[in-house]
């Protein structure tokens, strides 16, 4: 309701003291001027003219039941409470002279003998003090909502400044990453040609070891018992060659000859000769004749081997920090012109409510809206948060609609919809959830007041409006 129906109707109430026009019983003063007394009566349908006298006769003459409207003569008939000083109303005409007084000005139960009281100044003046209160209360919103508007203002020129600055940041950072992906390319072709250099050396040292091991078995086999004194060939480097290792190593042969010992080398080379890029990593799980040859490398290659892996570690770790700056800027930017670009209503008044969360406390369950991001409930002592929608669309009427939210796909409910909630916005001077319901079934309805909704107070001296119901 708006600060302009608001005072309508409280300048409407306290006119209750009008004089009240002449005219049959039950008709508004809106239609005064169909029932002279005069005249003929014509049904407000047109369907046929009686004689006035035939006017609230208490027989229906009328197919409209127009010409009976002060009695319950009529099944479709409506009977017009004036109710002086307070609000107007129109009742069925059945419910005339029942024994229970449905007008606060007694005026339905004249023949029936019922004791009614006049109560209409009393619920006017009620009325008008809610009113009041309510008038207050937009005046107090709209004031804070003038300033919300400001807020918005300067915090949208805010964004779009940060943002050009961040594209602007963008663009430099962009650059330093490709200037440090051509660093990073550049230093590590001479760390590949310096590891390739080592692994042909590698391999022909390995050579050697299988040249050193097949001169065992040229002239003789070899006993498993033997083979067990060469710790370098354990497999699993706990530093003890089992019996069962040296088994399985060679397809479980009690001896190993020549011929054995080519069918398991290709493994064995597999397995303990990797492509290595220093010496501390050579000696871990090689045999120790290779481990000796490492420790025998020309030591000029090694501090080549070393300085061109150091330098192309660092250009890859410069770059790789250069791209998850840039990463971050982007991801500010996409949020940044997210915000930008959500309808935050005509004024952008709703802004504030961005990335804001407002709960509201029930007996079983804690109901959460996060405005233009979702809605959920979470059992007050425990158990898992539902999903009951996430940001859909403003979803008011036509000439404003901005006073309806609505959320949708939620969690599904159980061989049901997925849930959804519309939540009603209200004038107000606090930002809250006041009630939540479930009208159907996974269909949720939240009320939330805040001072976005409220309007612009009428003037004291604004024009005043005549109330044609006396």
């Amino acid at each position: 309701m708006t600060g302009t129906h608001l005072l309508f109707i409280s300048l409407a109430l306290s006119l209750g003291a009008a004089v009240e026009v002449q005219r049959p019983r039950g008709v508004p003063i809106t239609k005064r001027q169909f029932y002279d007394e005069n005249l003929p009566f014509t049904c407000l349908d047109g369907s046929r003219t009686i004689p006035f006298d035939r006017v609230n006769d208490d027989y229906c003459d009328c197919k409209d039941g127009s010409d009976e409207p002060g009695t319950s003569a009529c099944p479709n008939g409506n009977f017009h409470c004036t109710n002086a000083g307070f609000r107007p109303t129109f009742i069925p005409s059945s419910r005339i002279n029942d024994g229970i007084c449905d007008c606060c000005d007694t005026t339905d139960e004249y023949n029936s003998g019922a004791k009614c009281e006049n109560t209409c100044k009393e619920l006017g003046r009620k009325e008008r003090e809610v009113l009041q209160r309510m008038a207050e209360i937009t005046k107090e919103g709209f004031l804070l909502k003038q300033q919300l508007i400001e807020e918005a203002k300067a915090g949208q020129q805010e964004r779009q400044r940060k943002l050009t600055e961040m594209q602007n940041s963008r663009k430099e950072m962009e650059e330093k990453v490709e200037a440090l992906r051509t660093v990073k390319e550049t230093a590590e072709v001479p760390e590949k040609e310096a590891k390739e250099r080592h692994l042909k050396a590698w391999e022909g040292k390995a050579d050697g070891v299988f040249v050193q091991f097949m001169m065992m078995f040229v002239f003789f086999s070899v006993s498993l018992a033997e083979l067990q004194t060469h710790a370098e060939l354990d497999s699993d480097a706990d530093g003890s060659f089992s019996e069962t290792e040296a088994q399985a190593l060679f397809g479980g042969a009690e001896q190993v000859d020549t011929a054995a010992f080519e069918r398991v080398w290709s493994n064995i080379k597999d397995k303990y000769v990797s492509e290595v890029t220093s010496c501390s990593a050579l000696q871990y799980n090689v045999l120790v004749t290779l481990s000796v040859w490492c420790l025998s490398v020309m030591p000029s290659e090694v501090a080549v081997t070393v300085l061109s892996s150091t330098a192309a570690q660092k250009a890859r770790d410069d770059f790789e920090e250069s791209e998850r700056a840039l990463r971050e800027v982007e991801d500010q930017i996409k949020n940044i012109e997210k915000e930008i670009s959500f309808d935050f209503g005509p004024s952008a008044e709703y802004t504030y409510l961005y990335s804001q969360c407002y709960e509201l406390p029930t007996s079983e369950y804690i109901y959460r809206l996060c405005p233009f991001n979702r809605v959920s409930q979470k059992p007050k002592y425990g158990g898992s948060e539902t999903n009951l929608g996430t940001w859909g669309a403003w979803a008011g009427p036509e000439e404003n609609k901005y006073l309806l939210m609505k959320y949708e796909h939620g969690t599904g409910c159980w061989q049901g919809p997925n849930r959804s909630t519309t939540v009603k916005l209200t004038c107000g001077k606090e930002t809250a959830v006041t009630s939540t319901s479930e009208p159907s079934r996974c269909e949720y309805l939240m009320e939330f007041t805040t001072p976005a909704v409220c309007q612009d107070p009428p003037n004291a001296d604004s024009s005043l409006p005549g109330h044609d119901e006396f």
